[in-house]
């Protein structure tokens, strides 16, 4: 088990430090220019989502040329679709739920119910990323082996 939280860390570990700073910064933004607790927690929803599925995105590419590198094959367009395939089967039912549905409603609840934006922020993001990651570690365990392997 020990493991697997290492490689879990190491999988997700960048994408949410990425995210987390992404999060705090806009919604602290979006409240600043619009006083508008519904935008402000769209937006730290989905400003966070991009940088962490962008951050993921570009590692999975990566390994994925360094993987191709070694049996002297080329990066292709079709590996990229493989890539991108990989991360909406890893977390897709997850994100569908959170982006829609949780994270927002704890981005404009919990800074309300603790009386601090940026406190609240983040305590809504860790508490969404409990019920955002059983799904997508679990779609990752399944999937990584048919849907990762580029050689």
């Amino acid at each position: 088990m020990k493991q697997k939280i290492k490689e879990w860390l190491k999988r997700y570990g960048l994408a949410e430090v990425v995210s987390l700073s992404l999060t705090v910064v806009s919604a602290w933004l979006a409240f600043r220019l619009t006083e508008n607790k519904i935008t402000t927690a769209l937006v730290g929803t989905w400003v966070g989502n991009i940088g962490y599925f962008g951050t993921i995105l570009i590692e999975d590419i990566l390994l994925a040329k360094k993987q191709l590198k070694a049996i002297g094959k080329d990066y292709s367009l079709e590996t990229f679709f493989k890539n991108v395939r990989a991360l909406f089967v890893e977390f897709g039912i997850a994100e569908l739920f959170d982006s829609l549905f949780i994270r927002p409603t704890l981005m404009y609840y919990i800074p309300l119910w603790i009386g601090d934006l940026s406190w609240g922020v983040v305590m809504a993001k860790f508490t969404a990323d409990i019920t955002f990651y059983i799904p997508a570690i679990v779609s990752y365990e399944l999937s990584k082996k048919k849907l990762r392997d580029f050689e």
